[in-house]
């Protein structure tokens, strides 16, 4: 997302909030996330798609955790060549 955006959601708060939170299933660009802390303006928090799915895990609201243990099985060559 850009720094346009945090802009423009920014701008729609003027007098009604003194903080913000934007969330996107996306990212977040460098500048939008300077954008969102720049002195003399409300703060604004983003959460970008990595931290809402890490957020939503934590909390467990709208999935299901299945932990699943992996065994990598791997063949020993130099075990059967010195038969």
């Amino acid at each position: 997302m850009s720094p346009s955006a945090v802009r423009d959601f920014r701008g729609a708060m003027v007098g009604r909030a003194d903080k913000g939170l934007m969330i996107s299933t996306g990212t977040f660009t460098r500048e939008a996330r300077a954008e969102a802390q720049r002195d003399g303006a409300p703060p604004l928090d983003l959460i970008d798609g990595d931290e809402l799915v890490q957020r939503l895990k934590e909390l467990r609201l709208g999935i299901k955790v299945t932990n699943r243990t992996v065994e990598e099985i791997e063949v020993d060559k130099n075990w059967f060549l010195s038969l």
